[in-house]
């Protein structure tokens, strides 16, 4: 069984960490990470989750920022189009005009 995963406390300001479900609860986890986690934060879920279950989470996000979802598209080796974020956010270009800023 591996080790649970060491991430930064402050991904979980509204949560307690001991309580999670680490497999039920992964996508909670991953978006925490993607969105607001550092780079030893990120290598930590690879190892935990691996590649392929955090990309099959991550397409089912209803949000990520154009950042995080260029970083997800190109990590993951999945066209943004696949997400389901890019349907669904300012990332939709007839969206974006609503907020253009």
């Amino acid at each position: 069984m591996l080790a649970l995963p060491h991430l930064s406390p402050a991904l979980f300001w509204d949560t307690a960490p001991e309580a999670l479900d680490w497999d039920a609860h992964a996508r909670y986890v991953i978006e925490r990470v993607l969105v607001r986690g550092t780079i030893e934060d990120w290598r930590e879920i690879v190892r935990f989750y691996g590649l392929e279950r955090i990309g099959a989470e991550a397409v089912q996000m209803r949000f990520l920022d154009r950042k995080t979802l260029a970083f997800c598209s190109a990590v993951l080796d999945i066209p943004k189009e696949q997400f389901r974020c890019y349907e669904n956010s300012i990332t939709t270009p007839s969206l974006r005009k609503l907020w253009d800023f």
